[in-house]
This record gives C-alpha cells, structure tokens and sequence, in this order.
C-alpha cells in the first residue's frame, strides 16, 4: 500500500512563500539542465520568486562559477520596507568562502516600483570596485518590485 503525494488539503496547507520558494527551485534546477545563469530574462524570473515575497528589503548574491553556473544564492542582508544596509566586507567574504568568480546582485523593492534610487546605483559602484580587487566581476545587479530592472542592460554596469 502506498501514500497519496498530496490531497487538497495538504495544497492549502502551504504558504506563498513556500509556493514561490518552490517556484525558484524549479527556475534553478532548470538553469542546473540548461548550464548557466546567462540569460538576463530567466534570472530574472528566478531572482523575482526569490525576493518577491519579502515585505522588508532584502539584498542577495548570486555567486557564479567560472561558467556562470550557480554555486550559491544567498540572501546577505536585510532592511526595512525601503532601504537595507549593505557591507562590501560581507559580500567579499561570501565571495571567497564559496570561491566564486563572478556574482549577480539583486535586491527588492517592496514598494513594487522597480526603478534604482541613487543609493542603489553607489553601492554598486563600491560593490564592484570591491571585487575588482579580487577580479570577480559583477554581471548584474537586478532590483525587484512589480517588474525588473537590469543595471547591465541599462549600461550601468
């Protein structure tokens, strides 16, 4: 005798961070099949049912191989509902612990509004002057709220 996989009452049991973390597991185990993390518009849609769910500001790394295949997601620091602090020490430090060679930032904007502010554009500018000392270089910084926005495909980056 076997056990049913779920029934309905088990669907409504799950929260929407549990369904969306869900969703990004299976975005990542499609880009683990499909090789890299080069395709602005999937990481995208991964990054976003990563962060989206957050009602406070959270910044995360993407740290890559030299393929650009995910190593690691982490989420590193956490802030209010419209600003987080980050540290350039930290995100190095979790560069060199997972000896990553190349990183994608995002972070979210729980005010549904997607558009950069010019803190978020100078700590990047630090983020990647920081890096540039170890030569790992930023492939993006994606910030998250209704839509998306690419500091890279703006030419930002």
């Amino acid at each position: 005798m076997h056990k049913s996989l779920s029934t309905p009452k088990d669907c409504w049991s799950l929260t929407a961070k549990q369904i969306l973390e869900t969703a990004a597991n299976i975005v990542a185990e499609r880009f683990v099949r499909e090789g890299t993390f080069s395709n602005p518009q999937s990481t995208k849609e991964f990054l976003s049912f990563k962060l989206n769910q957050h009602e406070r500001e959270v910044f995360a790394v993407m740290l890559l191989d030299s393929q650009h295949q995910l190593i690691a997601f982490r989420e590193l620091f956490f802030g209010t509902i419209d600003c987080a602090s980050v540290y350039p020490r930290e995100v190095v430090k979790a560069v060199l612990e997972t000896n990553a060679a190349a990183v994608i930032f995002a972070h979210n904007h729980p005010s549904g509004s997607p558009e950069p502010s010019q803190a978020d554009r100078k700590i990047t500018e630090r983020l990647v002057a920081a890096l540039q000392t170890i030569d790992v270089p930023v492939l993006d910084h994606i910030v998250i709220g209704q839509d998306c926005i690419s500091f890279a495909e703006r030419g930002w980056l």
